[in-house]
């Protein structure tokens, strides 16, 4: 099968997500028998996500519509990493709200947008504290961002109590799923069950025994952990060591130190940049670069970071679709931030596609809400997004647009999947790429 693994979810009540994943076969188990040489990990000791309480989409409407024929004037914000240990995130996320923003004020179908741009930051630097105050009170009616779900997990209560929507292009921890948020949290990445179904069962496909892994300790890195540990062991691995870090180290020997005494067959890596740190250290004191994995919060573009060949055979996991089956779209989005006097993106699109998504669902939802509140827009997310039966497919933001003003109901289908919103803002639908690193550092889809 090629890189991508299709995955479809459907959210429970009670916030359990039942996922059904496809890897070319449906069941995976490791050759042999795995290594009792190191005592085996407990999966429990990753801490399992914690919700804020039950989590709801159906916000309550305020009745304050904007007149038929009236344009609509929408604000939005975003919170996006321009700094911190995901900055190299921030460019191809604010390209895909740039693209956006301009594709519905060009399409001149009653409804204009305005953005306040913003940096989240990380929970180190804590830019947050200080921008999104600012943001809010520029009286948006939406905020795109975090790209960290622990970063976002710092200001949902701030956002969501304001009455404004919380909306992340890149969020994956399942303690988001089920969040008191006053059904204006939303997302469009999926929630990382899955993400740590596909990452565990592409470990125990390559063969691999024993399992180590360096975790960061926030809400994302051991939730993405337990859900790796999980998958890898049910199908007959071990995971014998999994020492953590915080936010804001910059010395990882501890750490490497220890996944190594353990004599794992492979590492995986579940970090942010400090992996620019980790992997010289680990791969050049002779770990052998086959055998780590990435996932989505590193999977970068580390040709100008490393020596050639450093990574070379690594791979990772990526939640979107394969990048180069949409190359027309990150052209695209590519050329609209260069020429508002931005760098090129040179070819790091991760989360481009679902914050432009994110975009068109806010547009589609407020002129489908005919209002600018933040309850009345996500009362109508779910049914945009084709998360409620009945509308009619449609890809762009203007053919859906014609749609909702001829009366009828749109269902968009994003570049970044259908997306399709259950009951908590989740998306439904979703596919993991499979990613391997070349001799230029640079990860490409993996076909195996």
């Amino acid at each position: 099968m090629g890189a991508f693994a299709k995955a479809s979810a459907s959210q429970k009540v009670s916030g359990a997500i039942l996922a059904s994943v496809l890897l070319g076969v449906s069941v995976f188990s490791v050759s042999g028998c795995a290594s009792t040489s190191a005592a085996a990990i407990d999966c429990e000791t990753f801490a399992a996500p914690e919700a804020g309480g039950t989590g709801t989409t159906s916000a309550e409407p305020t009745g304050n519509t904007v007149p038929d024929g009236s344009e609509i004037e929408l604000k939005i914000g975003t919170a996006l990493p321009q700094t911190g240990n995901l900055a190299f995130l921030g460019p191809p996320e604010e390209a895909g709200v740039s693209l956006g923003i301009a594709e519905v004020n060009s399409a001149k179908k009653g409804i204009t947008i305005d953005a306040v741009w913003g940096d989240s930051g990380d929970t180190d630097n804590k830019a947050y504290e200080t921008e999104i105050p600012r943001i809010l009170d520029a009286g948006v009616s939406a905020v795109i961002g975090a790209a960290s779900s622990g970063t976002s997990l710092q200001f949902i209560d701030q956002v969501t109590g304001a009455g404004v929507i919380q909306f992340s292009p890149a969020n994956t921890s399942a303690a988001l799923s089920n969040y008191a948020d006053n059904g204006l949290y939303f997302r469009t990445a999926p929630s990382d069950v899955l993400q740590g179904e596909v990452l565990g069962n592409l470990i125990a496909s390559d063969g691999i025994e024993t399992l180590g892994m360096i975790v960061l300790n926030d809400s994302y890195g051991t939730g993405l952990a337990r859900f790796t540990c999980e998958a890898f062991t049910a199908a007959g691995g071990t995971v014998v060591a999994a020492p953590m870090y915080n936010t804001g180290d910059t010395s990882f020997d501890a750490q490497i130190s220890s996944v190594t005494a353990a004599a794992p067959d492979a590492i995986v890596l579940i970090t942010f940049e400090e992996v620019k740190t980790i992997a010289p250290e680990l791969i050049g004191g002779g770990f052998p670069a086959e055998k780590v994995y990435f996932v989505d919060g590193n999977l970068a573009n580390y040709s100008e970071d490393f020596e050639p060949g450093l990574l070379t055979g690594a791979k990772g996991t990526l939640p979107g679709l394969d990048i180069t089956t949409i190359a027309d779209f990150t052209t695209r989005m590519n050329d609209n931030w260069v020429s508002l006097g931005n760098e090129d993106l040179a070819e790091v699109y991760a989360y481009g596609p679902e914050a432009y998504d994110a975009v068109v669902l806010i547009a589609l939802a407020s002129l489908e809400a005919r209002s600018t509140e933040g309850a009345d827009i996500a009362s109508k997310l779910q049914e945009v997004s084709g998360g409620v039966e009945g509308g009619t497919k449609c890809t762009s933001f203007a053919e859906c647009a014609d749609i909702i003003n001829d009366g009828g109901q749109a269902d968009y289908d994003g570049v970044s999947g259908p997306i399709s919103f259950d009951e908590n803002g989740d998306p439904t639908e979703a596919e993991i790429g499979i990613y391997q690193y070349g001799e230029d550092n640079v990860a490409v889809p993996f076909y195996g």
